[in-house]
């Protein structure tokens, strides 16, 4: 049975999770999902992952295979120890604190076990970055998990959210995003729905929805942009003292990897705010 309007996952946050590796960054993600935890009265959930990979190749017995896998089982071990670490640290003496971890692909536990979350704060997809065995991929993740994935820039770590631009496009995913981030828009001073393409009937229609649940949004057609339509996010953004832009996640998975239409992979990657995407 699909949910009623009155559903409580477009009402708040009750169940908060957040990944954590060992990047200095994930503390400052950290500290701000426990900070949107503390705001929405939700339980906040770490959750960490590395997968043990037996080597292709090996001269000897399988003594030895054995050796090398119990030796990155004592790595992992230490690392995810670390992780929660910091995290309960962050988290400190608060009820509502949980930590999962396992040895498996982080990626894949990601997704598992967004099955117990309402919104997953994650870090902004990076090419610069040497690679971590513990990271999570962002594109599999908002894709896939089926919940709202809140991509917070390497620096940032507090949200306010009291002005919020939602890059509009008449789409289901453009759709989910609105409707996911209501527990943001509603309280809110000020939502800007902005599109490059959508007709002001439709825009009109979309203020109308947000104000009939509480939301003071207005309206901003942005037909002829200057440049790229997440650029142009982007510029309204910085224009109207904006922390979060809400948009909708579109790509395609070629060869089990997302290719992202032009404005997701520029809010996804060039963002200096932090971004709620949904699919």
């Amino acid at each position: 049975m699909p949910p009623s309007s009155a559903s409580p996952a477009g009402a708040t946050y009750s169940n908060i999770m957040v990944p954590m590796d060992l990047d200095p960054a994930t503390e400052r993600r950290a500290k701000l999902a426990i900070h949107l935890a503390d705001r929405f009265s939700a339980r906040v959930i770490g959750i960490a992952a590395q997968e043990l990979k037996a080597p292709l190749y090996f001269e000897g017995a399988d003594a030895g295979i054995a050796s090398i896998m119990e030796i990155q089982a004592e790595q992992a071990a230490k690392t995810t120890a670390e992780a929660e670490a910091r995290f309960r640290k962050i988290a400190g003496a608060r009820n509502g604190v949980e930590w999962r971890h396992a040895l498996t692909s982080p990626t894949a536990y990601a997704l598992e076990q967004a099955r117990a979350a309402d919104l997953i704060v994650a870090a902004r997809p990076r090419d610069d970055v040497a690679f971590d065995p513990m990271s999570v991929h962002g594109g599999d993740l908002v894709m896939d998990a089926g919940r709202p994935v809140l991509f917070v820039p390497p620096q940032t770590e507090y949200l306010a959210a009291k002005r919020i631009i939602i890059g509009w496009k008449d789409s289901p995913e453009a759709r989910r995003a609105v409707w996911d981030s209501l527990p943001f828009l509603k309280s809110a001073e000020d939502v800007y729905v902005v599109s490059t393409e959508s007709p002001a009937d439709a825009l009109a229609d979309v203020k109308a929805y947000l104000t009939s649940h509480g939301v003071r949004a207005h309206a901003l057609s942005r037909t002829n942009p200057d440049g790229p339509a997440g650029d142009e996010l982007i510029t309204v953004a910085r224009l109207e003292g904006a922390d979060l832009i809400v948009s909708g996640a579109y790509g395609h998975n070629r060869m089990r990897e997302w290719a992202f239409g032009g404005a997701t992979r520029e809010l996804l990657h060039h963002s200096p705010v932090c971004c709620l995407m949904a699919h």
